[in-house]
């Protein structure tokens, strides 16, 4: 499925060799941004050490399909349920992630009895890339081609022939995931949420005072964290040039997101192996998708995505407490239908890959009502 030619992957390696630091600031630690200690040691790695082949082997070997839906190809993986009969599952990934991320969530949902759990309570699993990701090319227009969750339902419904089906989601694939159920309740038993969006609307006189706190925490997180956010949204070509141009760049981009949003204490090999980090830059890389990572982020700021209104399928809500808000049940009340509310002990944004089993259990337990 990706074989990168030699000289592409001696290309990328001279170039992370041949790579032109930035002048020192007279401070150390990430409250400026990607520490240079430490991004040194990465870059290093993924020139010199680091195996693509190894990992091009392994992502090779993962069930990998294709759809053509309307002329808008999507790369997803399939995880065939241990018994048949199962419900399907569509599972969506987001920013800087990819397929890869929820790989080992869906062994543990599609082949529970592997992971100490009851082969009834088994998925069949379905992992898109979303469009402009890896192996999904971008959808042909920003205004004219079918969004994300129309995407989804025509595979899972019509290419696939689920006419019912689950969705889970964290990040982009949380809206998007809202936005497929908002389309098609008809077809959703549910869906399973690692985030909300806030309502369109609301009368700032009905706020509760944990509403209030909530969103005093997003502003102060808007304040220090989400420059990223506010570049994608207003001026990402101009960005994606210099990342698609120095794989250093493309790294420090990534890299800082998966320390500052993970429950890692600041140490980010704690939640994540040199090598994992370095396979989703590498995918970006080789696949040339970081310019199109951006698009979902500019076309929702342009209004070319629609904010959710209101949701009545069933949906959980798991929290996870280093992640980027925690809403109040009543605040995501306001937009969904919450049936259940969780809040995990431990994790971040990345929950699929940092709790794969702490995720995997709260949506077992969610969807056993709704089967």
């Amino acid at each position: 499925m990706i074989a990168v030619p030699d000289e592409e992957l001696n290309e990328l390696r001279s170039r992370l060799r041949a790579t032109r630091w930035p002048t020192a600031w007279p401070m150390s630690g990430w409250d400026a941004g990607a520490e240079i200690g430490e991004l040194r040691r990465l870059v290093a790695y993924w020139a010199s050490g680091y195996d693509w082949r190894e990992h091009e082997t392994a992502v090779n070997a993962l069930p990998s399909r294709f759809a053509d839906i309307d002329g808008t190809p999507v790369h997803y993986l399939r995880f065939d349920a241990e018994h048949p009969g199962a419900l399907p599952i569509v599972l969506t990934h987001g920013w800087p992630s990819s397929f890869l991320e929820l790989t080992g969530l869906a062994d543990r949902l599609a082949r529970p009895s592997r992971h100490g759990g009851d082969p009834a309570d088994a998925f069949t699993v379905i992992v898109p890339s979303l469009p402009g990701y890896a192996f999904s090319p971008q959808r042909p227009s920003l205004t004219e081609s079918p969004q994300t969750h129309e995407l989804w339902h025509r595979l899972m419904h019509d290419e696939l022939g689920f006419d019912r089906y689950a969705a889970h989601g964290g990040d982009l694939g949380a809206g998007i995931a809202s936005r497929l159920a908002e389309a098609h309740p008809e077809s959703l038993a549910g869906i399973h949420l690692l985030a909300v969006a806030g309502p369109a609307a609301y009368d700032p006189e009905s706020l509760t005072q944990e509403e209030r706190d909530h969103l005093d925490s997003v502003a102060t997180w808007s304040k220090e964290e989400g420059g990223y956010q506010h570049e994608q949204s207003t001026r990402p070509l101009t960005l994606s040039y210099g990342l698609s141009d120095s794989p250093a760049g493309l790294l420090a981009w990534i890299v800082e997101k998966y320390r500052a949003w993970s429950d890692c204490g600041g140490d980010l090999s704690s939640r994540f192996s040199d090598d994992f980090v370095l396979t989703q830059a590498s995918l970006y890389w080789f696949t040339r998708t970081v310019s199109t990572s951006f698009r979902p982020y500019y076309e929702y700021a342009q209004g070319l995505t629609r904010r959710v209104e209101r949701v009545d399928v069933p949906t959980a809500l798991a929290l996870f407490p280093a992640d980027l808000t925690l809403p109040p049940r009543s605040w995501a009340e306001r937009t969904h239908n919450i049936t259940r509310y969780t809040r995990m002990p431990r994790g971040g944004h990345f929950a699929a890959h940092e709790e794969p089993e702490l995720l995997a259990h709260d949506i077992i337990e969610f969807f056993r009502a709704h089967r």
